[in-house]
C-alpha cells in the first residue's frame, strides 16, 4: 500500500546516508554529517564528517558507488572517519568508543 510513495532515488541517498551515521552511532546532539547525491542516475557520491562539538577538529571523507553499493559505501566512509580520528572526537561526546 505504501510502495507508490517510495521514491527510490531518495531512499537509495538516504539509506546510504543513515548507514554512516549508524556506524558512527550518529543522533541529534552529535556532530555528524552525510550528504549523498546521485551523479548520473546510478552513482552514489556520498560525503561524511564528524567535527568536535568546540569546531576545533573537523574531518572530512566522501566516495562514489554504484547506487546499489550505498549502504556499504556508507559504513565504509563511516570506518574512515574512525581511523582518522573520529572514535576520539566521538568518545569525548559520548563517553565511550562507538562499537
Amino acid at each position: 500500500m505504501l510502495e507508490p510513495l517510495n521514491h527510490v532515488d531518495t531512499w537509495d541517498r538516504v539509506s546510504a546516508e543513515r548507514a554512516l551515521n549508524r556506524r558512527l552511532e550518529g543522533g541529534c546532539q552529535v556532530p555528524i554529517a552525510a550528504y549523498a547525491l546521485l551523479e548520473d542516475n546510478d552513482t552514489l557520491w556520498l560525503r561524511g564528517l564528524v567535527g568536535a562539538v568546540d569546531g576545533t577538529q573537523i574531518l572530512r571523507v566522501e566516495g562514489r558507488a554504484p547506487r546499489s553499493e550505498g549502504e556499504r559505501l556508507g559504513r565504509e566512509l563511516a570506518e574512515d572517519l574512525l581511523a582518522l580520528g573520529a572514535d576520539k572526537v566521538l568518545a569525548e561526546i559520548y563517553g565511550h568508543t562507538p562499537r
